[in-house]
């Protein structure tokens, strides 16, 4: 029988066919004319990336003095995984109906969220998976939890109605989604929005969170965010923390 070959945790790197012979694929685009010059400066710069033995294996002309690449290497880098550390959303993720329980017996009322996809972000995906009723990948939104109270507002949303809206109906929670991130977009409209909330005087009064493809925990609490979910979340963590955190920061009443 073979033997497995262990995995030496400090000493990470990429597999292909053999364990850590650092086999990767990568792709990219450059600015220059399909041909042989444009294959190699592609290995060129795989070089200088850490690959060794780059090998282009594909190459499309995209016209325009444009050229598509892919290619093959190994990757002569190393990470130390036991040494990582991701800041994450610090809540025991609770079901659908543990939530509406745990409503029932800490909050006693209903919970109010309001959600948006802010700014001029017209992709409502990550706000309706979290929201709409039918939620997504068999895990149903907030519009379906008995207790609460959800208002999805859809795309393109400016942060000042937003707000508006948050304090007309005394919201509890406020979910931001942002889905278009070119040119690091959403960090000043993510921004502004804490800024109208404390500018209004009632940041410390609602549990604040915003969700995307390129949101993380630690960049949602740089921002001045409570929580920040990334892809692969549905409405249940989402439930959780709003209100575990609600009860935690007493604003249940």
């Amino acid at each position: 029988m073979t033997e497995i070959a262990k995995v030496d945790l400090t000493k990470v790197k990429p597999y292909g066919d053999t364990l850590n012979d650092g086999m990767v694929q990568i792709s990219f685009t450059l600015p220059i004319p399909y041909g042989d010059e444009t294959a190699e400066a592609a290995r060129q710069l795989a070089k200088k990336m850490g690959l060794e033995e780059p090998s282009v294996v594909y190459s499309k002309d995209l016209g325009v003095g444009y050229t598509y690449l892919i290619l093959y290497g190994k990757c002569i880098h190393t990470v130390d995984y036991s040494k990582i550390e991701v800041p994450k959303v610090d809540v025991e993720v609770m079901s659908k109906e543990e939530v509406e329980e745990y409503i029932r017996v800490y909050i006693k009322r209903d919970v109010v969220i309001v959600g948006a996809c802010t700014g001029t972000d017209a992709h409502t995906v990550g706000i309706d998976a979290i929201m709409n009723m039918k939620g997504y990948a068999g895990h149903f939104g907030l519009e379906r939890y008995e207790g609460i109270e959800a208002y999805n507002l859809g795309s393109q949303v400016p942060n000042e109605e937003l707000v508006a809206k948050a304090i007309e109906l005394n919201a509890d929670a406020i979910l931001v989604s942002q889905v278009v991130t070119q040119k690091d977009v959403h960090i000043p409209n993510l921004t502004q929005l804490v800024e109208l909330l404390e500018a209004e005087g009632i940041r410390d009064k609602v549990i604040l969170a915003c969700g995307g493809p390129r949101i993380s925990h630690e960049l949602a609490k740089e921002l001045g965010y409570d929580a920040g979910f990334g892809t692969g979340s549905f409405a249940e963590d989402v439930a959780s923390f709003t209100v575990t955190e609600m009860v935690n920061r007493k604003l249940v009443g």
